[in-house]
């Protein structure tokens, strides 16, 4: 599984395995962001001393760029930031999260809604500051919040009116 594959039908399996893979595992311990250069443990197999290939990382990262489920975050391709869910799905979340809270017509900073005692234990706990604000922009868009920007990151706001 750490080697690729030579023959065509066996990679595109181990591709799909890959993908699946990759997107479980970033999701069940929220890591967001994966880098070719760096330590991921899903590339190592430290107890048979192997790790994947950089061409092998590289392939199964660009094939969740092209299905739309990760981006690369520098023109290098050396950092990938991982959608284990979509953007709309993350402001579709982010919606319901405020229904279920009762911040309709309320002010929140980013933060809170990252780190904040009614995101703990959800998928909005620890957040990746990009994507939650990806998707604040796509609710912006469809009139469903509002985002002050403050002097830094740690003071943004949004107002919800869903």
């Amino acid at each position: 599984m750490l080697s690729l594959q030579p023959v065509r039908e066996t990679r595109e399996k181990q591709v799909q395995l890959w993908k699946e893979l990759i997107l479980d595992y970033c999701r069940n311990q929220k890591v967001f962001r994966v880098g070719l250069e760096e330590d991921f443990p899903l590339f190592t197999n430290l107890v048979i001393e192997r790790s994947l290939s950089h061409e092998a990382k590289e392939l199964f990262l660009s094939t969740l760029v092209n299905e739309g489920r990760a981006e690369w975050m520098d023109k290098r391709h050396k950092k990938c930031l991982i959608l284990w869910m979509g953007i709309q799905d993350w402001a579709d979340y982010i919606v319901n999260f405020v229904k279920e809270n009762g911040f309709e017509d309320s002010v929140m900073t980013v933060e809170d809604i990252r780190s904040g005692f009614e995101s703990r234990g959800t998928d909005l706990a620890a957040i990746d500051h990009t994507v939650l604000m990806r998707a604040l922009r796509l609710l912006e868009q469809k009139g469903k919040a509002v985002i002050f920007k403050g002097t830094s990151t740690d003071d943004e706001g949004v107002k919800f009116s869903v």
